[in-house]
């Protein structure tokens, strides 16, 4: 058995392209990790100094004349410096050898990531319907055969394909381009077929959660049975979300080394566990896999992105109380969290938060 580790990625929230900021103790800490978090790419930016920055100049320049705008150009400041990138990895979830989904998603906390996934779909209901899992990276031509011709002969025959050959080929040579672990699970015999009937038959983008869903049922399903109790939700201060918002900040590494992971964090025993991935609903599956692996409750999960409607779904699955994210909800996200009782709450900025549901009557 195969886990991945369980030390949380830490991170300031921050938009800026430069790394200058970041301590040499969280860059060497990313460097050292066995599934590399971050890589670093040769990159070119173009700035103007900030004491010489006029947007009118530059309004100018679009309709003045040549040597005007070549003037103006000379004022471009630009370095070449090395940028650290998020890792962006081709994760495939095997069921009981079904070759289920393939997310992309940060390769680290996988087997959260695949338990959070599993009770996300509705495949499982509780972590010890879960009975062994291994966590494998595909590094060289001989797995990439051994694994694709799995896959490949799976999808073949879904699509009776007639030259299957040639695609096998074709899409063999191509996957030296990606990051690729295969997390394969066995799950007890009472979930098998529901992973027969829900099989999906795309790829999970980054950032969709809903990819592969062909039917409205599967993407909007009655989540009557997991309706909260409005009254036992109780609405986390304004306080109490900015002192978490503060730890995020300060723990969010993979963030402030990059700017391209989100995040979702919790608090429990007065301590902030965070989970980080390049896509939004795979940080909270990584959450929601803890939670169920380790059996706890929790009453808030704080989101460093937008609320769309698969995280309300997720959340409302999970029966966590509180979802609160520090952008916007959408319209449906919130007509859905009100009809399920699920809390939530937007733009969570330095001095604020927009309540959108389960609020206090003033």
């Amino acid at each position: 058995m195969i886990a991945q580790s369980d030390t949380e990625t830490d991170a300031k929230y921050s938009d800026n392209f430069s790394v200058n900021t970041l301590t040499n103790k969280t860059s060497e800490t990313l460097k050292s990790s066995a599934t590399p978090l971050a890589r670093n790419h040769w990159a070119q930016k173009h700035h103007y100094p900030t004491d010489k920055y006029n947007p009118n100049n530059i309004i100018e320049t679009r309709v003045a004349k040549t040597n005007i705008a070549q003037t103006h150009m000379q004022q471009i400041s630009i370095d070449c410096q090395s940028a650290s990138l998020a890792v962006e990895a081709a994760v495939a979830i095997v069921i009981n050898g079904i070759h289920y989904a393939v997310l992309m998603a940060s390769p680290h906390q996988l087997e959260y990531l695949a338990v959070g996934f599993l009770f996300s779909e509705g495949l499982i209901q509780h972590s010890h319907e879960l009975l062994d899992w291994e966590v494998t990276q595909l590094n060289d031509i001989e797995n990439y055969q051994q694994f694709t011709q799995d896959s490949f002969m799976q999808d073949s025959f879904i699509k009776d394909s007639t030259n299957e050959s040639l695609e096998f080929a074709q899409s063999l040579s191509s996957l030296q381009d990606y990051d690729i672990y295969v997390v394969e699970l066995v799950l007890n015999q009472r979930c098998h077929q529901r992973i027969q009937a829900q099989r999906r038959q795309l790829a999970g983008r980054t950032g969709c959660g809903m990819c592969g869903i062909t039917g409205l049922t599967q993407a909007l399903p009655d989540l009557s049975i997991y309706r909260q109790n409005r009254q036992k939700a109780d609405t986390p201060s304004l306080d109490c979300l900015l002192a978490i918002r503060q730890q995020v900040d300060t723990m969010q590494h993979t963030h402030q080394l990059t700017g391209a992971v989100h995040a979702a964090a919790t608090m429990y025993n007065q301590q902030l566990y965070l989970f980080e991935d390049v896509g939004r609903h795979n940080a909270l599956d990584k959450l929601i896999g803890w939670q169920l692996r380790n059996k706890v409750e929790i009453s808030c999960v704080l989101m460093t992105s937008r609320l769309s409607i698969e995280l309300v779904q997720k959340s409302i699955r999970g029966r966590i109380p509180w979802l609160v994210g520090m952008s916007a909800p959408t319209s449906t996200a919130v007509r859905v969290a009100e009809r399920y009782g699920l809390g939530l709450a937007g733009f969570l900025r330095d001095n604020r938060v927009t309540y959108y549901s389960n609020y206090l009557d003033l």
